[in-house]
């Protein structure tokens, strides 16, 4: 799937990505090594994709949407039950009694999430909101996700500044374990 456009058409791809490793992961056998590492791949979409609408696209709904302020805490609530799954996920393994649990809940936190998102933010972006402010937000979205985070960090600022000041740390020091440990290849 290819990136980029505006920031519907980035994150819609991400959408469809995180939707496929899901599907990946109903595949794969239960209990093995390959499910564990659909959810590595999956922490790692998921916190980049929610670090970078947590730095730019929820910002740009408190300020162009009618309720925008309430939009915007809404998903960030999302987001918040979102990292803790993936936090409690990624202190269990694939034979874990509750690692499929785990998935299944935050398969349907996401699918709810996707959905509203797609099926109601979306359209008030497209509507409420100039073509080149979306365009802009996809290239800020798109440079967010290179420097972001790979791992849950769930005490972390989720709005800016703070939230943009930590992110590329975070995101360094997790791409350096990431590489020091074979995580996501």
């Amino acid at each position: 799937m290819g990136h980029g456009g505006d920031v519907i058409a980035e994150l819609t791809t991400d959408h469809r990505e995180v939707d496929e490793l899901f599907k990946e992961f109903e595949d794969a056998p239960p209990g093995s090594a390959h499910r564990k590492r659909l959810v590595d791949a999956l922490t790692i979409e998921l916190v980049r994709h929610s670090v970078a609408e947590e730095e730019y696209l929820y910002p740009a709904v408190r300020e162009h949407l009618d309720e925008g302020d309430e939009l915007a805490d809404k998903e960030l609530k999302d987001h918040a039950r979102v990292e803790q799954l993936l936090d409690d996920l990624q202190k269990r393994e694939a034979g874990d009694l509750d690692f499929d649990r785990l998935v299944l809940k935050l398969r349907t936190e996401v699918t709810a999430h996707v959905d509203d998102e797609e099926n109601n933010l979306f359209d008030r972006l497209r509507k409420g909101v100039h073509p080149y402010v979306l365009e802009e937000l996809g290239n800020k979205v798109r440079q967010a996700k290179k420097t972001a985070p790979t791992r849950p960090h769930p005490g972390s600022p989720t709005t800016p500044p703070a939230n943009k000041l930590l992110a590329p740390g975070l995101g360094l020091v997790d791409r350096v374990r990431d590489y020091v440990s074979g995580r996501g290849k």
